[in-house]
């Protein structure tokens, strides 16, 4: 029978999972050192690791939940009292956590909706309620004085009666649709379903086919009762459900009365008449219920299969016999929009900044858009304040961000970025932002400078419900969700999860379109068994029933965007990475050639089908069919310069890259006045891809590289200089901007090769 003593010693051993070492060698064993992180030599390594697992472990999901009750009280829109007391009450949390902060004021265009009307006037009459109802139990969906109506935001005043015409989601292609089918929307109200691209997108293609007016509703195959258990069963939209939000055109974002300029109280402002960015018909967002009538009125032919959605309907497309009268009227007024910016001066680099944002206000209560990522800014905050009381000083600045109008059009973060643009060009090292947060996955999106940085962040980041590395439950999803072999295979041969490109649709687009600035937008979710994006039931009781009910995921995404933050500011060197954004401007050329190819190969084969009669032929005489018509093959591009560019960008990345590896692997410091000046010329790479006269037919967007879609709102189109407008097939146009972002490139390839020259010189260099 074993003693007591040995059974003790049993346990212990068994406990500590190895056998106890005597004094002796544990005085003659020491702590490995930790895997060195990008930028860091070995003495920096060590400390910013510990600094980091402090701020992990300090992140309270009770605190998020505790601000999210708090911020998402009441409704919190563009102008509204209690937008300014929640920019007030987060001020006064920022200087608690030791920041020095103000508020930071714009003034804006924001249209308010004063006349709203959508009815059927043939062949019954019906008119739509416009109003979402308070649901028993949720304690703020009632607080119907303070809540905006269901509109969008800077829609024409207009006033129109026409036949109703069904047109799907209504994008570019929709209309190609229509016109196979001989249906023309000239002089027609047209109503179109939410998703599949951004909503602004709906009236700007419907006016160029010349409709009047525009209806966009909530069908419940996208977000709706299909999905799930519709609110308050579950969390998916109701029958009475309306997604509001802004149909600002994609020229500019930020207030349309001030492009680019900040809308100071001073600035000089266009008229309204002139402001490119107002739609040109007037457009009203409505329910399902208050759809149905009306999709339920129209005849003509039956809608294609890809065209219906969930209602016990036959989706039939028009027009009419539906006749609809719809009504916009607003109030066009001037808003203050108030950000809140606090800032931690950095100890060795103080005029360079690292910039974290995330907005605050919202449609309604947002609990889910924005203030589900809001608190866990605020929680960063707070720990950084924290660590400052213990010691920690970060090399760099460090600028937290709390902006105003998001949602009407990116209004407080442009304009603050319009009129700070001369310091950012000089002293911002990188921008990330969050926006919503939910269950699931990690996902990130930016410039690919940063990719291996969140890579490498993500790693440290346990999922809170699988219990393993975010990064790792990231990268096996993209194999999960791989098209073939090939894509899998490319994905494993990767360590690092790639990141998506980023367009617009948050507060990071004139970081990055605009400024030339490296940026991030992280955020978890896809496992969200809810959607109330946009209404009156986004709210805290709706969230914490629906999504992140435990704020689980919340504090993964505070110890992501503070470990980042704390990583960027105290590397010794910036750690941008260059290969992976050689390789991925090299993977946009390479779409570029295989569009073109594709486009030929299309249009070579419909030609010869014409010909042939197919069209003619296989079409059912009983039916409506126009057969599309016969286009020119497009001309063959010579993306030379492209390649060329590419080609020049990828070997100054790979010099870069093994200097920087080479210096990693000496473990030793950087002279402080190498290291500054090589931080200098880093921050500059990102601004080589800007130009002066910025995107053809859109300067605001300045970035060759990385923009938004002038018909995807919220997508990105990468080197949107050349297929903006080889998707409108003007060959010509396109092939004639190939030179130009050739030379950005070059220049690219250049700046990073004047940072590759001086890293070397200093590598070589006895230390």
């Amino acid at each position: 029978m074993t003693s007591l003593r040995s059974f003790l010693v049993h346990v212990a051993i068994t406990i500590l999972g190895a056998v106890p070492l005597t004094l002796a060698q544990s005085a003659q064993t020491s702590t490995p050192e930790p895997a060195r992180l990008a930028g860091y030599s070995s003495q920096s390594n060590r400390t910013e690791r510990d600094w980091e697992k402090k701020l992990q472990a300090g992140i309270v999901p009770d605190n998020l939940r505790e601000n999210m009750q708090r911020l998402s009280a009441r409704p919190h829109h563009v102008g509204s009292p209690y937008d300014k007391e929640n920019a007030e009450w987060i001020l006064a949390k920022f200087k608690e956590w030791g920041f020095d902060a103000h508020i930071e004021t714009f003034t804006v265009l924001f249209p308010t909706p004063k006349e709203r009307t959508v009815e059927m006037i043939e062949p019954t009459k019906f008119r739509a309620k416009l109003q979402e109802p308070p649901v028993p139990g949720d304690p703020t969906s009632s607080q119907t004085a303070e809540q905006l109506p269901t509109y969008n935001a800077y829609s024409i005043d207009g006033d129109v009666t026409a036949p109703l015409v069904y047109v799907n989601y209504g994008n570019r292609e929709d209309y190609e649709q229509l016109d196979r089918l001989g249906i023309s929307v000239k002089g027609a109200i047209v109503i179109a379903r939410y998703g599949e691209g951004w909503r602004g997108i709906k009236p700007k293609v419907a006016a160029e086919h010349e409709a009047i007016g525009c209806i966009i509703y909530s069908d419940p195959r996208d977000d709706g009762f299909f999905n799930g258990d519709d609110y308050p069963k579950g969390g998916w939209r109701p029958r009475e459900g309306v997604q509001r939000g802004s149909v600002m055109d994609t020229d500019y974002p930020g207030d349309p009365l001030t492009p680019g300029v900040g809308a100071t109280a001073d600035a000089k402002r266009i008229e309204i008449k002139d402001a490119k960015t107002i739609t040109k018909i007037p457009v009203l967002p409505i329910s399902w219920g208050d759809a149905l009538p009306l999709l339920s009125a129209l005849q003509g032919p039956v809608a294609p299969e890809g065209w219906r959605g969930a209602l016990p309907i036959t989706y039939h497309i028009g027009p009419g016999p539906a006749k609809v009268h719809l009504k916009v009227a607003s109030n066009w007024d001037l808003k203050p929009v108030n950000d809140v910016i606090a800032t931690m001066r950095g100890s060795d680099a103080a005029d360079e900044w690292v910039i974290r944002g995330n907005h605050f206000d919202a449609w309604v209560n947002g609990a889910d858009d924005p203030i589900s990522g809001m608190v866990t800014v605020l929680e960063e905050a707070r720990m950084l304040g924290e660590l400052r009381k213990q010691g920690w000083r970060p090399k760099r600045t460090i600028i937290l961000c709390a902006w105003d109008g998001e949602e009407p059009g990116l209004l407080g973060s442009t304009e603050w970025v319009e009129t700070h643009g001369d310091e950012l060009q000089k002293h911002a090292v990188a921008y990330i932002n969050s926006d919503s947060n939910g269950r699931g996955f990690f996902r990130a999106g930016g410039t690919h400078d940063l990719q291996h940085l969140i890579n490498d962040v993500t790693r440290d980041i346990q999922d809170p419900e699988k219990h393993i590395p975010v990064q790792q439950r990231a990268r096996l999803q993209q194999i999960a969700r791989a098209h073939n072999a090939e894509e899998r295979t490319e994905i494993r041969k990767s360590s690092d999860v790639r990141i998506n490109a980023l367009g617009d649709g948050s507060d990071y687009t004139a970081f990055m379109d605009h400024a030339g600035i490296s940026a991030l937008n992280i955020g978890y979710g896809g496992e969200n068994d809810a959607d109330s994006y946009h209404s009156i039931y986004d709210d805290f009781y709706w969230y914490t029933k629906f999504v992140d009910t435990d704020f689980s995921y919340g504090r993964a995404l505070a110890q992501t965007g503070g470990t980042a933050v704390m990583r960027l500011a105290d590397a010794d060197v910036i750690p941008y990475e260059y290969n992976a954004e050689a390789e991925t401007i090299e993977r946009y050329v390479k779409d570029l050639e295989k569009l073109l190819k594709d486009k030929q190969d299309e249009i070579t084969e419909r030609n010869l089908e014409l010909k042939e009669g197919v069209f003619s032929a296989t079409s059912d005489p009983r039916k409506t069919f126009v057969p599309p018509p016969a286009k020119q093959v497009p001309p063959f591009m010579n993306f030379a310069p492209l390649k060329n560019g590419v080609e020049a960008i990828k070997k100054s990345a790979e010099r870069y890259q093994a200097a920087f590896a080479k210096w990693q692997a000496s473990g030793t410091e950087l002279p402080a006045q190498t290291a500054a000046a090589l931080n200098s010329e880093l921050i500059q790479i990102q601004r080589a891809f800007l130009t002066d006269d910025g995107l053809p037919e859109r300067p605001w967007f300045r970035h060759q590289v990385y923009a938004p879609g002038a018909y995807t709102g919220y997508g990105a189109k990468p080197i949107a200089a050349v297929r903006e407008y080889m998707d409108q097939e003007k060959w010509k146009e396109a092939d004639g901007q190939v030179p130009m972002v050739g030379r950005v490139l070059e220049k690219v390839a250049a700046t990073l090769g004047k940072a590759a020259d001086d890293l070397e010189k200093a590598v070589a260099q006895p230390q």
